[in-house]
């Protein structure tokens, strides 16, 4: 099913603000873009990417406002793909951050997947 471009936008940003949160490297650099691609989502990528710019050190606190905003009405089911999507992202490279994961745990007590994200974990 296509996404719409809120949707592509949710994704996008919260990929990058995740990956961005200690640095981005240039395996997830490369995830990134593809991901854009994948999801036809070039424009969202660059929306996203010029979020973070505006300011790097608030760019997780603005970001979750933001998705909080939008993310609260979506099915638990959704909210817990979203928190898989990044998750599986993360471990992409082998390895998840402390900074990650706090990241990640924010977000899904914000969401109120916590417990699914931890299960997540412990595979």
């Amino acid at each position: 099913m296509a996404k719409s471009t809120e949707e592509k936008r949710v994704y996008m940003l919260l990929k990058s603000v995740i990956f961005h949160y200690h640095g981005l490297d240039e395996a997830e650099k490369i995830d990134l873009e593809k991901t854009a691609h994948d999801l036809n989502a070039m424009e969202e990528y660059k929306w996203a990417l010029d979020f973070i710019a505006k300011d790097h050190v608030t760019a997780f606190d603005r970001a979750r406002d933001y998705l909080n905003l939008i993310i609260g009405d979506y099915s638990k089911e959704k909210r817990i793909e979203l928190v898989n999507m990044v998750w599986q992202a993360n471990n992409l490279k082998g390895y998840v951050t402390e900074m990650e994961a706090t990241a990640m745990l924010k977000l899904a007590k914000d969401w109120n997947v916590q417990k699914e994200l931890i299960e997540l974990v412990l595979k």
